[in-house]
């Protein structure tokens, strides 16, 4: 009796353990860690942390780094990619996001629903959220804003797939929701001092702008004075 009670006991928590075993793994982007470091990164994307751009210095580091279609990424692969070009974007030094830009003409023809079938081989069902947008600018400048069409998630990461609304190509931004939630409250904060600081910032650029005109034009009056014939 008890050994029978056991072996329902253990086959319950089968049952249970079961979508955990086989629950997609949502850290990263191929072989890319959502938290991996700068340097880790860059080093597996062949390029140098010097090539990462600075966007924001305060109240957090925030940087990004950029790789395109033509550097080699992993193991060379005689399969063609559909990626074009993949941004990562750092919260002090660490990855919070990947920005996925896939290939114009090797999508070209494809469905939502072709899409959201392959990416769901890899990351399981996805959901279709209804009106949802996504954000994925670290600028005020380029404050670039897509409606997602399909996401894969779980408590700690996020996948959205979405279609290009300038040109004909569709995208996926990955994030960790922990340090994305980080990263977007220091890179709101970061535009705001940048607003509040610019009306300064002008009258101290427009100082040094006069003070090396009036600089250049001292320079040529004394020379011309000396050279000078009436």
């Amino acid at each position: 009796m008890i050994i029978a009670r056991t072996m329902e006991f253990l086959a319950f928590g089968v049952l249970l353990l079961a979508p955990l075993m086989h629950a997609q793994d949502l850290s990263g982007y191929r072989e890319f860690r959502l938290g991996s470091d700068l340097k880790f990164i860059a080093n597996q994307t062949g390029m140098a942390t010097s090539d990462a751009k600075t966007i924001h210095l305060r109240p957090a580091l925030i940087q990004e780094l950029e790789w395109h279609s033509g550097r080699q990424v992993g193991p060379a692969s005689k399969e063609p990619d559909s990626v074009s070009e993949i941004r990562f974007s750092f919260y002090n030094g660490d990855l919070f996001q990947i920005l996925v830009r896939y290939d114009r003409d090797k999508t070209e023809g494809l469905t939502d629903a072709d899409l959201i079938a392959a990416i769901s081989e890899q990351y399981g069902l996805a959901t279709r959220p209804m009106r949802r947008n996504i954000t994925f600018s670290s600028s005020s400048v380029y404050n670039d804003k897509e409606r997602i069409i399909a996401c894969w998630e779980d408590t700690q990461y996020s996948f959205n797939l979405y279609r290009s609304s300038f040109q004909p190509t569709f995208g996926m931004v990955v994030f960790a929701k922990k340090l994305d939630v980080l990263a977007r409250a220091a890179i709101a904060s970061a535009i705001r001092l940048d607003a509040q600081e610019a009306p300064q910032r002008e009258i101290d650029r427009k100082t040094v702008e006069d003070r090396e005109s009036r600089l250049t034009l001292e320079k040529a009056r004394l020379l011309n004075k000396s050279t000078f014939r009436p």
